[in-house]
């Protein structure tokens, strides 16, 4: 039930946070584009993301997806509060990053270890939350994760 309500909160919320906050160039990009892209980059991995969970890009939101593909976090809930608490320790300082926050301290409480364990996580790997990741798209994304200590 919490993940309905979690979720629910998360589509109300979305368009005034891309209107307010997310004023980025959308990508321009398909995902069929991606997967033309060398199988060991950034960028495939991110068409294969989009396709294994049926996702549809979101325009001007493309990195929060990345995320999940650098960070190999997956898309429930509980993994979504753990990735903005990995963010939260890698210096992204949104408000997005503290609804999700907020909202998990309130709706799990027993998983304030993961949260923990995901924050320190993020501050022991090197700054990358802010980097232009349309650039990156043909850079192996075990380069990435190796050159910015992301585990």
């Amino acid at each position: 039930m919490k993940e309905i309500i979690i979720e629910t909160l998360y589509r109300i919320i979305k368009v005034p946070y891309q209107f307010l906050f997310k004023q980025t160039k959308a990508w321009d990009i398909t995902i069929q584009d991606f997967l033309k892209l060398p199988q060991d980059s950034l960028g495939f991995h991110y068409g294969c993301f989009l396709l294994k969970y049926n996702f549809n890009i979101q325009a001007s939101l493309e990195e929060h997806d990345v995320y999940h593909v650098i960070t190999n976090t997956g898309i429930s809930v509980k993994d979504e509060i753990d990735m903005q608490f990995y963010l939260l320790g890698n210096g992204k300082k949104s408000p997005f990053v503290f609804i999700v926050i907020g909202t998990g301290i309130l709706f799990y409480p027993f998983e304030y270890q993961s949260f923990y364990k995901n924050f320190k996580r993020g501050r022991e790997a090197h700054q990358f939350y802010d980097l232009d990741f349309f650039k990156m798209l043909s850079v192996p994304l075990s380069t990435i994760q190796q050159t910015f200590n992301i585990r």
